[in-house]
């Protein structure tokens, strides 16, 4: 680090020498690891290139279509590029699908029917599936109001997949098994491409007419290939994650076979209707150019997290993963075993926010959850979890879950005010 540099930080944003000086030790252990991140990020550039180039991108693409959305061609031809950039059929982008969970929602609901079950294989799904399943509850409107059946296989205390269990649970009426690559709000290892694959084929020998869905949220872009094209009958995501590259301003993805894609656009507009229509009001240059960066910006939110994990471990914390892991995701998990810890943490990164960095995040009622969740997100875009943001649901053993940085240097620096403002809440010590 530049004295210049060095002396900013000391001065003007009140970092303690000892924080800075350990964070200049982390980034020489680190580097290895960021040239592994840099190859695929390099792969993935060259990828959404040839895409973009193969589709005839032009400037005609960034109408503005309105009403029905009929002849927009600038949606169709996203389409087309996403269904290139993944390796698969076809693929739904748009901006009216809200988030990665109303991705998800339209792919179960588009394949399912009453009185088929789905089965998912990687424990719980995120928490905000849980009334859309109806797990432990009967939401009015979910699967389970619909005489959808839901089961679950945990993953084995390693992480790895219980394929006995898997193989058990499988009967006549299972239609389709969710796979779900990141983390969410649980303490296991993402799942890697060369797993899912693995997976994958050992459920099509058992029904090879079983859809295997993948809930690719917070993946994108982490490995040279997409699930989609290790056998994955269709995946979702959301664009203010990793695909948006931090310039889409909402939407969401859903790629795969292409039946089963139509499936799922029928459920977002009208059986028979399905991507023939929705107008895009002039944001489809965003959701272009924010896929073209997507690469780059992954690759700077995952330097961001193998720093976090790296620099919370020598504090003496639990980290998940480990710094030099290989990761599916961009999401880094640090156990705190406290609540004031975790508090402390999120509130040090919305700190070192641009936006919003003047407010103090509190533990609430968010919708879609049934713990209080904390969030520090002082996002450009709204919740966009590929900007610097952290979460975590209120309960034992107080995980802190840091995602996002559309540059390292921004990561780096939240990270850092993350731990100044747990040395003022005298909750860790240097």
């Amino acid at each position: 680090m530049h004295n210049i540099t060095k002396d900013y930080l000391i001065k003007l944003l009140e970092l303690d020498n000892k924080i800075i000086d350990l964070a200049e030790k982390c980034e020489k252990e680190v580097k290895h690891q960021f040239s592994i991140i840099e190859e695929i990020r390099e792969y993935n550039q060259y990828k959404v290139l040839k895409s973009m180039q193969k589709n005839k991108l032009s400037d005609m693409h960034f109408n503005y279509s309105t009403g029905y959305g009929y002849g927009d061609i600038g949606r169709d031809t996203l389409d087309k590029v996403y269904s290139d950039v993944f390796n698969c059929e076809d693929a739904l982008v748009r901006p009216n699908i809200v988030s990665g969970t109303h991705a998800l929602s339209l792919c179960l609901f588009g394949i399912l029917r009453p009185g088929d079950e789905m089965l998912a294989i990687t424990g719980k799904p995120y928490d905000t599936l849980d009334n859309i399943i109806g797990i432990n509850c009967n939401y009015q409107g979910s699967l389970k109001d619909y005489n959808i059946k839901y089961k679950q296989v945990d993953l084995l205390d390693d992480g790895r997949f219980n394929f006995d269990e898997i193989r058990k649970s499988i009967n006549k009426n299972t239609k389709l098994v969710l796979i779900q690559r990141s983390t969410g709000y649980s303490w296991r290892k993402s799942l890697s491409l060369k797993e899912i694959e693995e997976v994958i084929k050992f459920i099509k020998n058992i029904g090879p007419d079983i859809c295997c869905m993948v809930d690719n949220c917070y993946g994108e872009f982490m490995d040279f290939y997409e699930p989609t094209e290790k056998g994955a009958d269709i995946m979702a995501g959301s664009l203010i994650k990793n695909p948006g590259g931090s310039i889409a301003p909402t939407g969401g993805y859903v790629a795969g076979k292409r039946k089963y894609v139509e499936m799922a656009a029928d459920r977002l507009v009208a059986p028979g209707i399905g991507k023939e229509t929705g107008a895009t009001l002039g944001i489809t240059r965003l959701l272009f150019q924010g896929l073209f960066l997507a690469p780059h910006v992954v690759s700077e939110a995952v330097k961001g997290a193998v720093f976090c994990s790296k620099i919370f471990s020598d504090l003496g914390y639990e980290v998940n993963p480990k710094f030099d892991a290989t990761r599916s995701d961009i999401i880094q998990a640090i156990k705190f075993n406290d609540k004031d810890a975790l508090i402390a943490f999120c509130k040090g990164i919305q700190l070192g926010s641009p936006v919003d960095s003047f407010v103090t995040p509190e533990p609430w009622d968010m919708p879609g959850y049934n713990d209080k969740i904390i969030m520090a997100a002082g996002a450009f875009v709204q919740g966009a979890s590929i900007e610097l943001s952290a979460d975590a649901p209120i309960r034992p053993p107080y995980i802190a879950y840091l995602q996002g940085g559309i540059t390292y240097d921004h990561a780096k620096i939240g990270i850092l005010y993350a731990i100044k403002e747990m040395i003022r809440e005298k909750l860790v010590h240097l």
